[in-house]
């Protein structure tokens, strides 16, 4: 098992981490202060600044991608929403090759509309197949773009509203259902807040193998935990065996970033300086 305590080379920051303290391009400029080498941005974010001149940043700055978040959200109610998801899908995957990310992260979606509130209907099974189909049309695309695509499971507290794929197995039956090659095209984002419950963790992530794991994700899970995706802790504040799970992670094969992404009403709180340095120590610390 890698040694992460006398340096932050495999240290990467999902920006929604600081989502709310900068655009996207002064947490890079940030970034690059601290030799944090590695970023994993959200697409709204790099649409906010512009694709050309993030790009054009991360080449100034010599910080590459760890992922590109998101594609996904599949299901719909009718031809016309599938076919709007697989264009956005397509764009997302052309977007995450222009900025070299070695991977398209995929949170896949579940009931359509039950975000607002309003499922258009309750056939979580619909929806499942939604999401197969989806990402097998998506595959034919990244494979043409050479871009991974890394299924994201979701904890099951989403499976109405974000993803109706809930568990490393669910996924995992995904991947070799469509690249029984193991190609290294088709793959798993492991974010311990969403996994780390799970009692075929081990087996499933031993399963999947270096082909199939191509993002670790850090966080913590808060005892209380006061809101369902707003309240993930800093590595260290909660009860998630980071280290074991990492080893399982590194055992199997992954050797990529340890990429932090905290979805935080309190740490979005928090001056952008701050919020990076505790990444950095935490991961040097905990991780």
């Amino acid at each position: 098992m890698r040694d992460f305590s006398g340096n932050h080379e495999a240290l990467s920051i999902n920006t929604a981490t600081v989502r709310k303290q900068a655009p996207l391009d002064q947490i890079i400029e940030a970034c690059a202060r601290r030799d944090i080498g590695m970023i994993s941005p959200w697409r709204d974010q790099v649409h906010a600044v512009g694709l050309a001149r993030i790009a054009a940043q991360l080449r100034d700055t010599g910080i590459t991608l760890s992922g590109y978040c998101r594609g996904g959200f599949f299901p719909a109610i009718d031809k016309a929403g599938l076919a709007a998801a697989l264009d956005d899908n397509r764009r997302a995957v052309e977007e995450a090759a222009t900025l070299g990310s070695p991977c398209l992260v995929l949170v896949v979606g579940a009931l359509p509309g039950a975000r607002e509130g309003r499922p258009a209907h309750k056939d979580i099974e619909l929806a499942r197949a939604q999401v197969f189909d989806g990402i097998a049309a998506t595959l034919d695309h990244a494979r043409e773009a050479r871009m991974p695509l890394a299924i994201e499971p979701l904890h099951p507290m989403l499976a109405a509203d974000r993803a109706c794929v809930n568990t490393m197995e669910q996924a995992l039956d995904i991947c070799d259902a469509l690249d029984p090659g193991r190609s290294g095209m088709l793959g798993i984002a492991a974010d311990v807040y969403h996994i780390w419950w799970d009692p075929k963790l081990a087996a499933q992530v031993a399963r999947a193998g270096r082909e199939r794991l191509l993002a670790l994700h850090v966080c913590d899970w808060l005892l209380p935990t006061r809101h369902l995706v707003n309240d993930r802790g800093m590595m260290g504040d909660g009860i998630i065996e980071l280290r074991k799970i990492r080893g399982w992670m590194e055992e199997a094969g992954y050797a990529g970033a340890a990429e932090v992404e905290i979805f935080s009403d309190d740490w979005w709180r928090r001056p952008l300086g701050e919020v990076l340095d505790m990444c950095i120590e935490r991961y040097r610390s905990v991780v």
